[in-house]
């Protein structure tokens, strides 16, 4: 089955998401250990993981499982909440299903 480019470019976009919000979660001493934790992988095998299907949607499910975390990101990098969002369900195992964090 062959992908079409529009949904090629939103995974494209999903993905850069993703990755900036990859960035800002390893440049956060408080959340890294939690988002190591929460996903079982060591700091050494992110690159590795980041091969996996479903990588992705994770890292972006971990932003908006909690709100202020949520909030930081994309004021950080200016990001609307919307497009984080779109990006999970744009990407490989992203859907709505994640546990809300307090």
């Amino acid at each position: 089955m062959a992908t079409h480019p529009k949904d090629s470019s939103a995974r494209e976009a999903a993905e850069q998401i993703a990755i900036s919000a990859l960035g800002f979660i390893a440049s956060d001493p408080a959340l890294m250990p939690r988002f190591l934790a929460i996903s079982g992988i060591e700091a050494s095998q992110i690159r590795q993981a980041a091969a996996e299907p479903g990588f992705f949607a994770g890292v972006i499910q971990f932003i908006m499982a909690h709100e202020p975390t949520l909030q930081a990101f994309c004021e950080a990098t200016n990001t609307p909440p919307a497009d984080v969002g779109a990006a999970l369900r744009a990407l490989p195992f992203g859907d709505d299903r994640f546990d809300i964090s307090t």
